[in-house]
């Protein structure tokens, strides 16, 4: 078993720095990303990567480009897993401290102090859990009382692709990880290499600024968990700044008036250098049937040859 999984970590390593080799050497044949420039107050905002061999025309560049993108999907899968790994391992120590709360708080009942004290006031802890009953798949919260999903997390990193050496995107910013546009105090350069573990910590961080944005865009509109998600994946795709009154109107006019089905037709974008791109364009499908739909599926078509290669 050791083996395996060693063996497992020396492919995934190899696959890694193929599909960086393969997109840091073509970076130059075409985006597939929004254009847009950073702005206030999206540090960390994110910026996907080109397309490797994204108009392929000859035979080899198409066999290339289909090797890349199961490179690619394998480089996803195994992002994934680690965070679910990590993810069932902060469970996991959640669980034992609340263990250790709920018989602190039975110790503390045999008292007769705070069996008085409790008959006057309730306990912080009973408070936080009829706050905590109210399932936000079925009943509109609070948008400052939602964190994005497990399947936002999952979705989002199949969309933006995982990278783990550090290159510039098609705006020339450096950029590494699950779209993690590279910061001074990250310490890292174009040509540089990050691990899984520091791309899922890219990922995490990032994802508290969208979820930040995406809570000053709505205010006080109540929100399911999957509006809230599409709209942290729209932020996290586009940039803050992009959501802004100024340069979406329509959609903080949707969000002022209480028009759900007016906020899910304003949540496209379809452009990249002023031309439409399919990917954008399937992210945005995806994105409104989240958002419609709680549907976190991926739209794109999905084809098996009758050799029974698997291809989108």
């Amino acid at each position: 078993m050791e083996h395996k999984r060693a063996h497992c970590s020396f492919l995934n390593s190899r696959i890694a720095q193929k599909v960086n080799d393969i997109v840091m050497s073509d970076a130059k044949t075409g985006p597939i990303k929004a254009k847009r420039m950073p702005a206030k107050g999206t540090e960390g905002a994110t910026h996907p990567p080109p397309s490797a061999l994204a108009r392929p025309k000859t035979p080899a560049q198409k066999e290339v480009s289909k090797l890349a993108r199961w490179m690619r999907g394998e480089m996803v899968r195994e992002f994934v897993r680690r965070m679910r790994r990590k993810r069932k391992g902060s469970e996991n120590s959640r669980r034992k401290r609340k263990t250790a709360l709920a018989l602190s708080a039975g110790i503390m009942a045999l008292s007769p102090g705070a069996v008085e004290f409790g008959r006057d006031a309730p306990s912080h802890a009973t408070v936080a859990a009829a706050e905590a009953s109210v399932d936000a798949m079925k009943y509109r919260v609070d948008a400052e009382k939602l964190t994005v999903s497990e399947a936002m997390m999952e979705a989002l990193a199949e969309e933006e692709g995982v990278m783990l050496t550090v290159y510039r995107d098609v705006a020339g910013y450096p950029t590494v990880g699950v779209g993690h546009l590279v910061r001074p105090a990250d310490n890292l350069k174009v040509g540089d290499t990050i691990t899984y573990e520091q791309a899922i910590e890219f990922l995490e961080n990032d994802i508290k600024h969208a979820e930040e944005a995406v809570k000053r865009l709505v205010g006080d509109l109540p929100l399911y968990q999957y509006e809230f998600d599409a709209l942290v994946d729209l932020v996290y795709n586009v940039g803050e700044g992009n959501v802004s009154a100024s340069e979406s109107p329509k959609l903080n006019a949707a969000m002022k008036a209480g028009n759900y089905e007016a906020i899910a037709s304003q949540l496209h974008y379809h452009t990249a250098a002023g031309s439409k791109a399919n990917g954008l364009v399937y992210r945005s499908e995806r994105r409104q049937a989240i958002f419609s739909e709680a549907a976190y599926g991926d739209p794109r078509p999905i084809e098996i040859s009758v050799s029974g290669e698997v291809s989108a």
